[in-house]
């Protein structure tokens, strides 16, 4: 009995004549997608209305209200990664639709498009106001943080100099108290008053060094022969760490340091044993 031989044709491919069938309906499939669509936009819309309000949203990995510097920047963190969320989105629907909305139907060259102008001026215009927009508001947060008060709404004043490779704190409270240095095995700790507005005298003595309190969102640099100035509110009791977080040296991962938040009261009675001592 003849048997007559099969070939391996391309799937989806019926005959030379039907050419290429396709199981999907295009119409389902376009449906479905509209679907996606509509739940992608919903949910960015969802976003945007959230953000309103940014006391119930997370802190994107820092905490809340733990300094007056970081109530300021908390707020411009939390709206850069929802404006990146809504964006990233958009753009995945932009890629998404078309690929799927104009997969090939069959043998028939789709009309193929050089360029669209209107299309590639909103999409250079487009990342320019996001860019303008994020540049201006850190702008603003930026100058009311590097705000210098009047003496007079100073409550305490600490120099800050940065060594290869520790810290020196002097409480300029007390000009009887001396200055505090650590050392790589020994790390100082920087004693605050909570609720109380502090300025930091910002200086180095050999190398550029970084001043940074993660918990604090502030970083400011130490530049030997230059004195800068930071002023914030420390707002709840704890322990904070703080390190340097430029490199300037082999030792550069040991210039720690500890911020120690403390009662007023408790503030004062540090800055007496430091004169005691």
């Amino acid at each position: 009995m003849e048997t007559t031989p099969r070939t391996l044709l391309p799937l989806g491919y019926k005959s030379e004549t039907e050419g290429y069938s396709y199981p999907m309906n295009f119409k389902s499939r376009k449906k479905s997608l509209g679907r996606v669509a509509r739940y992608l936009l919903s949910g960015g819309a969802l976003v945007l209305l959230t953000s309103c309000s940014t006391e119930n949203i997370s802190g994107m990995g820092f905490p809340k209200n733990v300094s007056s510097v970081n109530d300021i920047s908390l707020p411009l963190w939390q709206g850069a990664w929802i404006a990146a969320g809504v964006v990233g989105v958009f753009t995945a629907i932009l890629i998404m639709y078309p690929a799927f909305r104009h997969r090939r139907k069959g043998d028939e060259v789709p009309k193929q498009t050089q360029y669209n102008v209107p299309v590639e001026v909103a999409y250079t215009i487009i990342p320019f106001i996001i860019v303008a927009v994020l540049f201006y508001f850190t702008a603003v947060k930026e100058s009311s943080i590097t705000k210098i008060s009047a003496d007079d709404k100073i409550s305490h004043t600490i120099d800050v100099n940065a060594i290869q490779w520790s810290w020196q704190f002097t409480y300029r409270d007390n000009p009887d108290a001396g200055t505090i240095t650590g050392t790589p095995a020994k790390p100082p700790t920087l004693v605050l008053p909570q609720g109380e507005r502090v300025r930091f005298n910002i200086t180095a003595t050999d190398v550029v060094h970084g001043f940074w309190i993660p918990a604090f969102m502030i970083q400011m640099q130490n530049l030997p022969g230059v004195s800068n100035h930071l002023e914030f509110t420390a707002n709840k009791l704890g322990s904070y760490p703080g390190r340097c977080n430029i490199l300037c040296g082999r030792n550069h991962s040991q210039m720690l340091f500890t911020v120690k938040v403390v009662s007023p009261s408790d503030y004062e009675e540090y800055i007496s044993t430091l004169k005691a001592a």
